[in-house]
């Protein structure tokens, strides 16, 4: 079962992502943000992965004969 916890733990990291990815636009650093960004997604998916991985496996139990 899904926690809610990790949707709060994505929703603070994407505020922050969103924050630090600002100031660095506004500081004339548009690479770096392009990076941030991609850094967020990429902790993002490891956090999901584990989950989809259950749905999959419970998926495959509730088909299988």
């Amino acid at each position: 079962m899904m926690e809610i916890s990790i949707i709060f733990k994505i929703a603070a990291l994407g505020i922050v992502i969103t924050v630090l990815g600002q100031v660095l636009k506004h500081s004339g650093r548009e690479e770096m943000t392009f990076l941030l960004s991609l850094a967020g997604l990429v902790i993002v998916l490891f956090w999901i992965v584990p989950y989809i991985s259950e749905l999959f496996k419970a998926m495959q139990d509730m088909f299988s004969l």
